[in-house]
């Protein structure tokens, strides 16, 4: 705030330093001008003893010439001349037009007026306003969320406060759902620990007595065996419910599915890739399409979208990336094909699974999510989402329903 206020100072000085200069030089020009009827006067003595007569059109500041008894009387400007031993009076006129320089300092008074409110508006309309937010962000990653955020009505910044709100709305209910899953998850593997403690406990002591040759009939043999291949399979069950709570949890998606031409969500991707892939090298190309529009969560489609060129660009050797499309039985089928493919044909039907990195991962970062995001945000679009390998290239496909 402090900067902007002496930019203020410093431009507004440097204007009235201008509009001091400019005064200077009009001034200047007004005195040169008021000297003119003297060269004039000159001139036209000298025109009069080289032809004895004169023409005043070529002296635009003597108004009369007059010689004779009347040579004193005037009640003009008058300057007295001498020509062949003749005396003259020559009236002139001066052209002092002080107006010209009042109606400059006027429009200059304006602008400065107009320049020293653009300032204030800019200062009460954006810079307060954005001042005021300054704090937020770190307080909310501090993970203050009941940090205040001012409503703000201006057209600059409403838009923006009602965001950062909804913002720290989001944050606020991810962190509960967090907490409570927290804390289901401990009460569900302390319940099942527990449930799991008797059936180990049944496998040990029989696995002890088989051990030991304390039953030494077959049958009893048999029947320990089958206590402990029960046992084995009713713990197997529990990790498996530990699992799938596991998974449920880790993946909580939220879609909102309406319409959206397909035009806006390529047009964002377009935006959001095309500049940097530009700088990369990388050539960057999207087919030609027929618009349409699509049941889709525009949003998480546009996430799916953004996934896959993700990848693209990460596991790709960064010569090519293509986006195509196709139509199919009521479906939009988006196609993001990258070069440079070194993905194995076998590994394929488990890249959609969560936490599984293919072979071509090498030291590129990343967690295994990618496409797993994308198969469950696509089914629950109603689409689907399936990659194969042509010509050693990866292709990954985007299933979306038209509307």
């Amino acid at each position: 705030m402090r900067t902007w206020k002496r930019l203020c100072a410093a431009v507004l000085t440097v204007f009235l330093i201008l509009a001091a200069v400019l005064n200077i030089v009009m001034l200047k020009g007004l005195r040169y001008a008021d000297g003119q009827y003297r060269v004039e006067a000159k001139r036209l003595a000298d025109e009069i003893t080289e032809t004895g007569s004169y023409d005043l059109a070529g002296y635009p500041h003597i108004t009369g010439v007059y010689t004779g008894d009347d040579l004193y009387i005037s009640d003009e400007h008058y300057v007295i001349i001498e020509a062949n031993g003749t005396l003259y009076r020559a009236e002139y006129t001066l052209e002092n037009d002080y107006g010209t320089i009042i109606a400059a300092d006027c429009v200059l008074g304006v602008l400065f007026l107009l320049l020293c409110g653009v300032f204030a508006y800019i200062w009460q309309n954006v810079l307060k306003p954005f001042g005021s937010l300054n704090d937020v962000p770190q307080e909310l990653a501090r993970g203050n969320l009941a940090v205040p955020i001012p409503e703000q009505k201006s057209r600059f910044f409403g838009k923006f406060t009602w965001g950062v709100n909804l913002l720290r709305e989001k944050i606020e209910s991810d962190r509960q759902k967090e907490l409570s899953m927290q804390r289901d998850r401990k009460l569900l593997l302390l319940s099942l620990s527990h449930d799991i403690k008797t059936p180990l406990s049944a496998i040990k002591l029989n696995a002890k007595a088989l051990a030991k040759g304390i039953y030494t009939d077959a049958e009893k043999r048999r029947a320990a065996a089958e206590s402990i291949n029960a046992r084995a399979d009713e713990i197997e069950r529990f990790v498996n419910e530990i699992t799938k709570a596991s998974s449920e949890d880790f993946m909580s998606f939220e879609v909102s599915c309406g319409e959206t031409f397909l035009s806006r969500v390529i047009s964002r991707i377009s935006a959001r890739y095309a500049p940097q892939l530009g700088l990369t090298g990388t050539e960057f190309i999207i087919n030609t399409y027929d618009d349409c529009i699509l049941s889709c969560d525009p949003d998480r489609l546009g996430e799916c979208l953004q996934n896959l060129v993700e990848n693209a660009v990460k596991y790709g050797d960064g010569k090519h990336i293509e986006i195509g499309f196709d139509r199919m039985d009521g479906c939009e089928l988006i196609t993001v094909r990258n070069t440079g493919c070194t993905l194995e044909e076998k590994e394929l039907p488990r890249i959609f699974g969560s936490f599984h990195r293919g072979n071509n991962a090498g030291n590129v970062h990343g967690n295994g999510l990618g496409l797993f995001i994308c198969k469950r945000l696509m089914t629950l679009m109603g689409g689907d989402v399936y990659a194969e390998i042509q010509d050693g290239c990866f292709c990954a496909t985007l299933v979306v329903k038209l509307a």
